[in-house]
């Protein structure tokens, strides 16, 4: 072998070193101070005002929009820990306020009334005026994405929209996903959302699960925990864990986490300790992280890692990890 030969031999060995593929690490953000700015939204239709807040990723290109809906007693407010991770990771994160169900419920109430007054607000109605929220919310950020004197003008990538919610907003979430209510006379799904994470989903009131989910056709990621009770209603951690099977229709991935509570996807419970979830957190980050990336960005090695051994590999033992067989056959 010539000298030329070797040379040339050295070269292709330090290129195939250097090319090989960066393990995919859900975590991994850039040292960036994310931005964020509220806004609200006036629906004259409704005479509804629903305020928000954006968390803005640093490019000013396109971006796939995720959208969070707190839980009973929330705001807007809520969970910065997820808008920040998200936003670093290159999304356009929406948190809305639903007026009636929000922290407005108990802020100004007497520490013996605020159970029963959260207790009154988990309802019918405000369940129906959150449905309709989301559709006004879209539309809103379609016409700030067209305007070119907006601060959103064109960093919207519309075509690629996720829901996220927890608890009362898991419940929205799975509306949005297409959820079918009252025995399948009523329907808020909206097409524009094309992926949905449920912390803390829940079943129908009444009817058939099987029937109730079967036109919930997009992706989904539910989370759970042995813990994870209802403070405001009999809803139990078992029941939680039964919509995950029931959705045969869409392809869906579900973890439950040993000893997680219903506060612990939050950053704070109702005592208001900021300590209670950050166990969880950097566990809910990577398999929403993951979950985003493949569904929202078609992220390659995002989907070899969520339906390999990425999972598995950050979570204890006596935690559950499952997917359905339509998420397994995803390409």
């Amino acid at each position: 072998m010539n000298f030329l030969s070797i040379s040339l031999s050295l070269a292709v060995a330090s290129f195939a070193a250097s090319a090989e593929p960066v393990k995919y690490d859900p975590l991994k953000v850039p040292d960036v101070k994310i931005e964020s700015k509220t806004f609200e939204i006036h629906d004259a239709k409704r005479n509804r005002t629903l305020p928000g807040r954006v968390y803005l990723p640093t490019s000013d290109k396109p971006a796939p929009v995720v959208i969070f809906s707190h839980g009973l007693g929330g705001s807007r407010d809520g969970n910065p820990y997820l808008g920040n991770h998200w936003a670093a990771r290159g999304y356009v994160v929406v948190f809305v306020q639903h007026p009636g169900s929000d922290d407005s419920v108990w802020k100004s109430a007497a520490p013996g009334q605020r159970m029963v007054d959260l207790k009154k607000a988990a309802s019918l109605e405000n369940f129906m005026r959150r449905g309709e929220d989301i559709p006004v919310l879209i539309d809103a950020l379609t016409a700030f994405n067209a305007d070119k004197n907006h601060a959103l003008h064109d960093r919207l990538d519309l075509k690629h929209i996720g829901m996220s919610g927890h608890s009362f907003g898991a419940t929205t979430t799975q509306a949005i996903a297409g959820q079918s209510l009252a025995g399948g006379r009523l329907s808020f799904r909206d097409p524009r959302v094309s992926a949905a994470v449920m912390m803390s989903p829940s079943l129908p009131a009444l009817g058939d699960p099987a029937k109730a989910f079967e036109s919930i056709t997009i992706p989904s990621l539910l989370m759970t925990g042995t813990l994870d009770d209802s403070p405001v209603s009999s809803t139990t951690p078992e029941e939680r864990q039964k919509v995950f099977p029931n959705l045969t229709h869409a392809p869906a991935w579900q973890v439950i986490f040993d000893q997680a509570t219903h506060m612990s996807f939050n950053d704070r419970d109702l005592q208001g300790n900021s300590e209670s979830g950050k166990r969880y957190h950097a566990l809910i980050l990577s398999l929403t992280t993951a979950f985003w990336d493949a569904q929202l960005k078609g992220d390659a090695a995002a989907k070899t890692w969520l339906n390999g051994d990425g999972p598995r590999s950050i979570l204890k033992p006596e935690d559950k990890w499952e997917m359905n067989g339509m998420a397994k056959g995803q390409p």
